[in-house]
Parts: structure tokens; C-alpha cells; sequence
């Protein structure tokens, strides 16, 4: 088979798309004959090499795909050939305390696959079938393979890790990438007054289309200084920050007393100064989020399936021009999520 691939982190020049040997399964496995996938920050970082992890190289990256089951192992029972599925990343064992209460995000060894296993950019994929989930037949595949990553890790943070209520005003960064966008629609879906930032007008009016009512263009302004003209100097309750470094501060200024910041990532940097005095005295919350249980990723993609919530589209490349999508991402070009196709099917 063809799959994407790189032999040594590095810039883009390391990863190709070219042959592999085809994968088999386990007992627990499903084979799925994939028919679109995505890209997201996760395989730029993972490609560049993220400190602690080592992969077994070659290396095929990617956490988001969806395919027809051509295979299934001897004890899978959820699944039958010519089923549609997607891939739900986050693997862990069953024998750890915190999957064994219903949360596997918690366990000592859970890890994803694309990030620290081999991924799904390739043409056929063996994942086990606990990290599969039913996808309608109606549903576009580029549609089934871009969303589960963003959504899921949107809907945890949200959702529970904020436990967002009807009528709270929400703050969300980087409004235009995969889990902007999808937080977004999700805090709006939930009756919530959604505040977002992006780098261009172009990106704004992509997330007031998904819900945004109140857009901030972080080049040109402050947006701790617009949350508060917009909120009479009360603040939002919520902010949702992946950024990082850069917007940190501004965050943490940018609640209410009492607000929780919830953060999934840190794209510009992991060490702000750490602002105790404004987090004791205002009596914040700094809320850590990664991906979601396999519970919480189907309640949000069934949203998604019957059209509730709708990932947007903004490229769709055969997996060979797998560099360019990369490109993308690191220019941060465009409005929404990078769909790759494998070029037997493209």
C-alpha cells in the first residue's frame, strides 16, 4: 500500500507519500480501507518531534480518518466488512483505575494514535475496534474524516471540563483552525454568547457564520480590551485556549471573577508567567482538557452526522500533496480543516 510517511523529524522535506508494507490485524483489530483523512496541528508538531515521545520509524503520522471495514479480527463483534466507520485516537488500557471509572484520558498509559503509534494517512489502517465508531452511510467521507479529533476535544472542553451552562459568554482563540472552529458551533449549539478571535476579517466572518457574535481581530486590537468594552468590564465566563504563551495573559484578564480557562494546548509556548496573585485573588480556575472519552466523541459526532454541527472544509488534496497540507497548517492559511485523500481513491 501507499501510505505518508517520514524517516527522521524535520521540516517538511522528511515526510513523503510512497510505499508500505500492509498492515495486519490483531484479534481486537479492524482493517479499514480508508477513504479520507485529515490533518491537524498534532502531525505538524509530531512531524517537527515533540520532547519525550519516540516513535518507531518510519513514521505515519495522522489521528483523524474514515473508511469501509475490509477486515475484522477474530474477536471483534461490533463490526462487519463494508460497515463506514471513523476513528476515535485515544487508546488506552482497560486495567488502569481511571478507565476502569469511565474515563480513559485519565490512565497512566493512554496515548494517541498518529502521535505516539502510527497513524491512519495511508491507504489501509489496522486500528483496534474499541477505537472505532459507526459512521451513516449518508455522511460525506470528507465530512467522516475531519471531524472526530477537533470535535471531541471542542465538546470535553466545553461541555464537561467547563461544564458550559445556557446564557454564559464564551471566549474562544484562534476561532479560524479545527478546534476553534468546532468550539465555536458547539458553545453556540449550547445557547451560549460566544466572543472569538482570529488574524483576519476573512477568518471573522467564517466564525460568525458557525456562531461568533462578537469578533476580534487580534492583530489590529487588545482582545482582553475589547472583552471588556464588550462586557462592561464584567468579563466572560469562559475562555478556550489552545494558544498558549501569547494569549495567556490576556485570558486570565479577560474572565470574570470566578471564570474558568480551559486549555487543551499551548501552540505558542508551555511556560507563561504564571500570574498567581490575579488567579488567587479573582478566584479562577485553570482547567486542563485532552481529547475526550469514547462516550463524549460519540454524543458530539452523532451531532455532526445528523448535520447539527458541520466541520468546514477549507481544502481537499490527494494524500501525495501531503506536504502542502502541512504548508497549510503552518501558514495558517484558511478558514476550517485540510482533507487528504489517498490517490488510488482521489
Amino acid at each position: 500500500m501507499e501510505a505518508v510517511q517520514f524517516a527522521a523529524h524535520g521540516d517538511r522535506d522528511v515526510i513523503e507519500y510512497g510505499e508500505f508494507p500492509n498492515p495486519t490485524i490483531e484479534r481486537d483489530e479492524v482493517l479499514v480501507d480508508v477513504k479520507a483523512a485529515s490533518v491537524n496541528h498534532l502531525d505538524v508538531w509530531t512531524r517537527r518531534g515533540l520532547p519525550g515521545i519516540d516513535v518507531e520509524m518510519p513514521h505515519i503520522p495522522g489521528s483523524d480518518m474514515a473508511g469501509v471495514v475490509s477486515e475484522t479480527g477474530a474477536d471483534v463483534t461490533r463490526f462487519d466488512p463494508g460497515d463506514h466507520v471513523a476513528l476515535i485516537a485515544g487508546v488506552a488500557g482497560d486495567t488502569d483505575e481511571f478507565t476502569r471509572k469511565g474515563d480513559p484520558t485519565l490512565a497512566a498509559d493512554y496515548h494517541l494514535i498518529g502521535e505516539h503509534v502510527r497513524g491512519v494517512h495511508s491507504e489501509y489502517t489496522a486500528v483496534p475496534a474499541a477505537n472505532l465508531v459507526p459512521v451513516p452511510d449518508h455522511v460525506p467521507w470528507e465530512i467522516a474524516g475531519s471531524t472526530s479529533l477537533v470535535f471531541q476535544t471542542a465538546w470535553r472542553m466545553l461541555i464537561d471540563r467547563a461544564e458550559l451552562r445556557t446564557g454564559e459568554h464564551v471566549l474562544i482563540h484562534g476561532a479560524s483552525g479545527g478546534v476553534g472552529h468546532a468550539a465555536v458551533q458547539i458553545a453556540s449549539h449550547a445557547g451560549a454568547t460566544v466572543s472569538a478571535t482570529a488574524s483576519t476579517e476573512r477568518k471573522l466572518e467564517h466564525a460568525a457564520d458557525y456562531g461568533a457574535e462578537h469578533l476580534i481581530n487580534y492583530e489590529n486590537t487588545s482582545f482582553a480590551d475589547e472583552i471588556y468594552q464588550i462586557t462592561d468590564g464584567r468579563g466572560v465566563d469562559i475562555v478556550i485556549d489552545h494558544v498558549g504563551e501569547a494569549t495567556y495573559e490576556g485570558s486570565l484578564k479577560s474572565l470574570r471573577k470566578g471564570g474558568r480557562l480551559i486549555t487543551c494546548g499551548a501552540t505558542t509556548g508551555p511556560n507563561p508567567d504564571a500570574n498567581l496573585n490575579r488567579i488567587f485573588w479573582n478566584q479562577l480556575q485553570i482547567i486542563g482538557s485532552t481529547m475526550a472519552t469514547p462516550g463524549q466523541a460519540e454524543e458530539v459526532l452523532d451531532l455532526v452526522w445528523d448535520g447539527t454541527l458541520k466541520p468546514h472544509i477549507r481544502e481537499t488534496l490527494p494524500m501525495s500533496d501531503i506536504a502542502h497540507a502541512h504548508e497549510l497548517l503552518e501558514n495558517r492559511e484558511g478558514f476550517g480543516k485540510v482533507v487528504v485523500i489517498p490517490d488510488s481513491e482521489y
